[in-house]
């Protein structure tokens, strides 16, 4: 019997520009697959919910109600973590590239990019204070005609998507840059 979610296909690799009809531009889309660090925190954390799901079922079942109430909200926040914690990542389409984060989202247009381009500089392993030597992608913004200034980094090759995967990050830093072209350019000729 096949099992189509664990084999490889179109959908999974990393989208073209070219590669989407002009309706899909609108959408926004992550360029990459989360990475293994990134869905195995979440499924860790969706595995801590369920057993708060069963712990509010027995609270429940001991007609302790506050209990159960104070066990439920407390498995409803940690899949809610969970899922916010997917979605972290880079997202792009016609419309700029933006940049989730666990409490807040950055979106940046693609008129405002000034540049986008990898660097070799110290990054933070797994999002902690630790840093160590590492590849980048930057964006570069432009305010009101002044000199392009960089944000933070958009993606590194040792973040929770990109640890045990070099190859992804390149393709990843490709497809944006790639993004940042195309939409950069017809930004730039609409203004």
């Amino acid at each position: 019997m096949p099992l189509p979610f664990l084999t490889a296909d179109r959908a999974t690799e990393p989208p073209a520009v070219t590669d989407t009809a002009p309706h899909d531009h609108d959408r926004w889309r992550r360029p990459y697959r989360p990475g293994p660090w990134r869905v195995g925190g979440a499924a860790l954390l969706l595995l801590l919910a369920s057993y708060l799901l069963i712990s509010t079922l027995i609270i429940a079942l001991a007609d302790s109600l506050p209990g159960a109430a104070a066990c439920a909200l407390s498995a409803a926040l940690v899949i809610a973590f969970a899922l916010r914690l997917l979605r972290v990542g880079v997202w792009v389409s016609a419309h700029g590239v933006r940049q989730v984060g666990l409490f807040r989202t950055t979106t940046l247009p693609w008129r405002r990019v000034a540049t986008i381009r990898t660097a070799q500089q110290p990054v933070r392993w797994l999002g902690l204070p630790r840093t160590v030597q590492g590849e980048a992608l930057l964006v570069f913004a432009t305010g009101d005609g002044s000199v392009p200034t960089p944000l933070r980094p958009l993606l590194t090759d040792h973040n929770a998507d990109f640890l045990s995967r070099p190859g992804g990050f390149n393709r990843a830093a490709d497809v944006v840059e790639t993004w940042a072209a195309e939409f950069g350019r017809s930004a730039a000729q609409a203004s």
